[in-house]
């Protein structure tokens, strides 16, 4: 049996964490997008119409490259990544920033790698050291501190949506890697968007407003980037990414998003950053060093 050298092993990890911060920073626009398009998008609305261009596009990928269809037992999980990744987070945060601004739902992405390290464990069947989950851990506990040092009771609708959001994206990115390893990256998003059309397009025709007269081009430019970019190309690099260096190891990487996001509310959104949204982001990248080196 052929073995495979540790430099392979050594490129085929870092190839997975390069894959994994692209990722991250075209994910890290997502909430200040929606947080520009859901002041003038319903946000159910907002939800099923990216979800549904963003399938027209899929359907043509998978065209174009003639990919075969999943096995029988592949539906389940990409069920549960439509669920998560597809509907599930896109719909709750737009919910949620209804409630709070974009660079406060930011810090809350923070969980995310310790969601997705859970699930990772549960679902991908991955068993980090046990010092990768002080790191995970800590970078969580940082965020979860200062939020609630700013106040839950301030917008609790808004918070407990996040949290929701948290999991359903954690779990979506762990059963997607799972499956990557088997049916391909960029495939496993395409065929999740396959999967949510009959639920995204009805409903995207029910629920868009009588006229669009009114929508501004930040707007309309927001609905394009979550559609293209959060909902398709993001997924590509991150997907491979997971499942390439590992479900939890590259997980980690979100804790990166915050820093990326914050960066954009400001310049964007013009939302004031405070000094302590700023330490609390230098603290959980600190984590990421630490979870990376004791993941595997």
């Amino acid at each position: 049996m052929e073995r495979t050298s540790p430099i392979n092993t050594l490129d085929t990890r870092t190839q997975g964490w390069i894959n994994g911060f692209i990722g991250v920073v075209i994910f890290s626009g997502s909430l200040p997008a929606t947080r520009l398009a859901v002041m003038e998008f319903d946000p159910a609305f907002l939800t099923m119409i990216r979800a549904a261009i963003a399938a027209a596009l899929g359907v043509l990928l998978l065209w174009l490259f003639k990919e075969k269809r999943p096995a029988r037992n592949q539906w389940g999980p990409l069920v549960v990544v439509a669920l998560g990744v597809v509907i599930g987070f896109p719909l709750l945060t737009a919910l949620a920033l209804q409630y709070v601004t974009s660079a406060h739902s930011i810090v809350f992405i923070g969980l995310l790698p310790l969601a997705t390290a859970v699930f990772g464990v549960l679902r991908g069947g991955e068993r980090p050291r046990p010092v990768f989950w002080m790191f995970s851990i800590l970078g969580s506990v940082c965020v979860m501190g200062y939020a609630f040092a700013q106040g839950l009771s301030a917008a609790p609708a808004g918070d407990l949506l996040m949290l929701l959001a948290v999991l359903a994206c954690g779990l979506g990115y762990a059963e997607g890697a799972t499956l990557s390893r088997s049916l391909g990256g960029w495939q496993v998003i395409c065929w999740a968007l396959v999967v949510s059309v009959p639920v995204v397009v009805p409903l995207s025709l029910v629920l868009a407003p009588t006229h669009f007269s009114g929508i501004s081009l930040p707007a309309w430019l927001s609905l394009g980037y979550v559609s293209l970019f959060s909902m398709l190309i993001g997924f590509v690099f991150w997907y491979r990414g997971l499942a390439q260096g590992g479900i939890a190891a590259v997980g980690q990487l979100q804790l990166l998003q915050p820093f990326f996001g914050l960066a954009l509310a400001a310049g964007l959104l013009h939302e004031q950053v405070s000094l302590g949204m700023v330490l609390v982001t230098v603290a959980v990248i600190g984590c990421v060093a630490g979870a990376k080196k004791f993941a595997h």
